[in-house]
């Protein structure tokens, strides 16, 4: 109830601040408002979903009320309070009416229950990196990995759930610069970057298998960049991989980076996310005409700037956008756990950026064309990917499973109406869930 009743003020309160504010503030179209002095510490971010819903319209909005500052070039003017998420570029999440982030729709099939590891480490794989890993499950069962997303977004508890744990003896691992893995990217980003390509990753994964003494993997899920790690690793490696879960398909073709982050395919359905993401390089630049040709590359000389506030102001603003775009209803907690804690934060946008500027390490059209290797393997591959999907489009899904067949391999698509990109949509996890019990049945 509370929620919902946050939910109404947000719309109403949105609607009458502007009204107020060009009333009070009037200024060029198109010109963001710098926000006063006085403004920046009234507000602070609670973390019940209630309250933090009124605080971002508060944030976004009211501050407009303030004195105005001047924008300098290179430098966000606005101040956000230590140890806060910055919201100050996250446009305002459409409407949820329902209440349906705080009571989901009810799928069939849910996760599995929590589960502890049983044994967990760092692995020495070269280059100066430590990689974390753990495992769970059954000691004796099916090998499985999970591969997160990103690049850099790093595994949490929820990674260990997507599988049978009676069955599978469950593998997670943190990818180089990422989550529990050393050195994170929050701590030293220039050493987090050294040789943090996908062949080596790749080639982690295989360093991981054999320090755990595994002759293949059974089952390798990956999700968005996950997927793309999952395939480029079951092409090179095929003899060690017996089946393939991938959720929400990203191929890294040139049409998918400049839809995503270049030339503003994401406008059309999420049109305030768009200019959020521009806004920031816009607001920070000396040079705009220049740098709105190669966005992507602006973010990055701001995210290796020695500045750690630009850094992270940077960081918020890049990974606010594609969170905002990345469920059917976005939950403010979950704005809160990425963009308030640097661990999280910083190694998602300095290694997507890195691997989106970089065409994914990968030659062009690289997956598509070896997924006949795939197929010769007689590797099974399930695909989930949500119809609403606005971050990996529906179609790089289609084009995989097209290629697949016709190269005589064995895959399965299922397109989850009402989903978008996030492995928390509800559709997803069911989706998930069935396809590697499925695989299990297989396994058996």
């Amino acid at each position: 109830v509370a929620y919902c009743f946050a939910q109404a003020v947000w719309h109403y309160s949105s609607a009458m601040l502007v009204t107020l504010c060009r009333v009070a503030t009037p200024a060029p179209a198109n010109r963001l408002q710098g926000v006063g002095a006085t403004c920046g510490p009234m507000f602070g971010f609670p973390t019940n979903l209630a309250a933090t819903s009124a605080v971002f319209v508060a944030t976004r909005f009211a501050c407009r009320l303030g004195q105005k500052t001047q924008r300098v070039p290179g430098r966000c003017s606005r101040q956000v309070a230590s140890g806060q998420p910055d919201l100050r570029y996250v446009s305002v999440p459409a409407s949820d009416a329902a209440c349906q982030i705080a009571n989901p729709a009810k799928y069939p099939v849910q996760l599995y229950p929590d589960i502890i590891p049983y044994e967990s480490g760092h692995l020495k794989v070269g280059d100066g990196h430590e990689l974390y890993w753990e495992q769970c499950g059954n000691p004796q069962g099916k090998p499985v990995i999970f591969l997160h997303g990103g690049p850099g977004a790093g595994c949490d508890e929820r990674s260990r759930r997507f599988f049978d744990p009676s069955f599978y003896r469950i593998v997670i691992l943190d990818q180089r610069g990422s989550g529990r893995s050393r050195p994170n990217a929050s701590d030293d980003w220039s050493a987090s970057i050294v040789e943090n390509t996908t062949p080596n990753l790749v080639q982690d994964i295989e360093q991981l298998r054999d320090a755990l003494n595994i002759d293949s993997w059974s089952l390798v899920l990956g999700g968005s960049w996950g997927a793309t790690l999952a395939i480029a690793y079951a092409e090179a490696h095929p003899t060690k991989v017996r089946s393939l879960v991938l959720r929400g398909v990203f191929l890294f073709g040139p049409d998918e980076v400049d839809y995503l982050f270049c030339s503003g395919g994401t406008y059309g359905q999420n049109p305030a996310a768009w200019e959020s993401y521009c806004k920031f390089i816009e607001d920070t630049s000396s040079d705009f005409q220049r740098e709105r040709t190669n966005l992507l590359g602006a973010y990055w000389e701001r995210l290796t700037r020695a500045d750690d506030n630009m850094r992270n102001a940077a960081a918020a603003a890049f990974v606010g956008y594609e969170l905002s775009i990345s469920k059917t209803f976005i939950d403010p907690a979950v704005l809160e756990k990425y963009l308030g804690n640097p661990s999280v934060l910083i190694p998602f946008a300095l290694m997507e950026v890195l691997y989106m500027t970089n065409a994914g390490f990968l030659r062009r059209g690289q997956l598509l064309d070896e997924c006949s290797v795939i197929a010769e393997h007689g590797i099974r591959v399930a695909i989930c990917h949500g119809r609403g999907d606005y971050v990996c489009q529906p179609q790089a899904a289609w084009r995989l499973t097209q290629a697949l067949r016709a190269a005589g391999g064995e895959a399965e698509l299922e397109f989850v109406a009402g989903a978008g990109h996030s492995d928390s949509e509800p559709g997803l996890v069911d989706a998930m869930v069935r396809a590697t019990d499925r695989m299990r049945d297989h396994l058996h």
